[in-house]
């Protein structure tokens, strides 16, 4: 983009004294203005997006599955870059780069993270991909038992076909099927679903991920693959790593069939024909599965407050580190040890127009963090008036505006940065006992991983 809006800078060519007084001028040349360049983005939806993602860290991306356009593809917390312009107090840097919600990181394109089962679509298209029936069972009895290890699933949900699979997130179904199918049609089809690959956008930087499979963890690790790799991988834990653009470009295809590639320049929106490798009404128990996570399963409360719109969509939720006695990331440890939350939608059901990916950092459950995000920003491209009046009166309790948010933070670190610190206790003086909800034995029941 620099060499289209940059221009070129004029000059003037003058006849001067010795001492440098001007005498005449010979020529002159004017400045050539730089061009107008049109981008995909739809500045309304990404100013309301900005404003939706709230106090939370986290990223939210819109495409245009007609098009390929990225509608918006914003990261919070962000920050004013006119403090760039003249140069940034040292007060103020160090408030960016102390914040561990990092708001100098694009998330949208360079934070990576687990799928979590927001890979459980892209895996099903692989089990299509590999000419398995959508309607084959595998009946869900809690788990599954690799040797001596028995991985638990989110509930005992009795015979499952492609599409309950994707609405109950059933963990048994897919760790059968990547059993059986194997890591190499997995990785297939998770790079045809647009994982793990770099796309050509006028940006400085951005992250690849990671689709792995036995010759990736050769030449990282130098170990061989093992199966319980494979099951870590059915259901986007393990090695796997995705950015928010990706999750949201793998949403598109599905959505559509087609291999949309995602673009930032408008003149280059231009959509495609290109089909992916699966049979259309295949494809369709996919889809029909993502529509029951919203109108019927783990996400039924994001269901869109609009009359005749459904949103389809799949939950996840990223372990974030492993905790002992096999708790997960829930409300009882620090925030920054707490699970990500994840959600990919598209939207309508019956005639897709929109898809996109929504990512908490440390939001917990991709149900009740990610998935009302995605709700509000498609209920704004359908009726902005209704989302807006909801995101008043969440803006209220959040203690205001983006501004205002930023301004009462700033004021509050240099506040704390004037404040001498608490003096260091004596040798021998006695110390209060930590609160109880800080203690590990206050830890008692891991977290459901939706």
């Amino acid at each position: 983009m620099e060499k289209t809006l940059r221009g070129q800078p004029g000059a003037k060519r003058v006849e001067v004294t010795a001492r440098g007084k001007l005498v005449k001028e010979l020529t002159t040349r004017g400045d050539v203005p730089g061009q107008t360049l049109k981008l995909t983005i739809d500045e309304p939806l990404q100013a309301f997006a900005a404003r939706r993602l709230g106090p939370e860290s986290g990223s939210a991306i819109v495409i245009d599955v007609e098009t390929g356009g990225i509608l918006c593809m914003a990261s919070m917390p962000s920050y004013d870059p006119n403090s760039f312009s003249d140069g940034i107090g040292r007060e103020e840097w160090k408030m960016l780069s102390d914040d561990e919600r990092r708001p100098l990181y694009n998330k949208a394109l360079q934070a990576m993270y687990p799928p979590g089962s927001t890979f459980k679509p892209v895996h099903a298209l692989a089990i299509l991909e590999a000419g398995i029936s959508p309607e084959d069972i595998v009946v869900c009895g809690g788990g599954y038992r690799l040797g001596n290890r028995f991985y638990h699933c989110l509930g005992r949900h009795g015979p499952m076909n492609m599409t309950r699979a994707i609405a109950k997130s059933c963990n048994t179904y897919f760790y059968t099927m990547g059993r059986r199918i194997g890591i190499e049609k997995m990785a297939a089809a998770a790079r045809t679903a647009g994982l793990g690959g770099k796309y050509e956008l006028p940006v400085p930087s951005q992250s690849y991920g990671t689709v792995p499979d036995p010759a990736w963890k050769l030449r990282r690790f130098k170990q061989q693959w093992t199966e319980s790799d494979t099951l870590n991988a059915a259901i986007g834990q393990g090695y796997v790593l995705v950015t928010p653009l990706q999750n949201a470009v793998a949403a598109a295809r599905l959505a559509t069939g087609k291999i949309i590639m995602p673009e930032l320049i408008a003149s280059r929106a231009r959509g495609t024909n290109e089909l992916l490798p699966v049979p259309p009404e295949y494809l369709q128990s996919v889809r029909m599965g993502m529509r029951e996570v919203v109108n019927a399963g783990t996400a039924v409360r994001s269901r869109l407050p609009l009359d005749g719109i459904e949103m389809a969509g799949k939950t996840g939720t990223a372990q974030v580190r492993n905790l002992s006695s096999g708790m997960r990331g829930g409300a009882g440890v620090p925030w920054k040890y707490r699970d990500h939350a994840l959600f990919i939608f598209f939207a309508p059901v019956d005639k897709p127009k929109y898809a996109g990916a929504i990512v908490i950092e440390h939001g917990m459950h991709g149900s009740s963090s990610a998935a009302p995000v995605a709700r509000e920003l498609m209920t704004f491209m359908f009726d902005q008036q209704k989302a807006m009046d909801a995101l008043e009166k969440m803006e209220a309790g959040w203690g205001g505006d983006i501004a205002t948010r930023m301004a009462r933070e700033s004021a509050a670190y240099q506040a704390a940065l004037r404040t001498p610190a608490a003096a260091i206790p004596e040798a021998g003086a006695v110390m209060p006992a930590p609160t109880p909800s800080a203690t590990p034995a206050n830890l008692t029941k891991p977290q459901p991983p939706e």
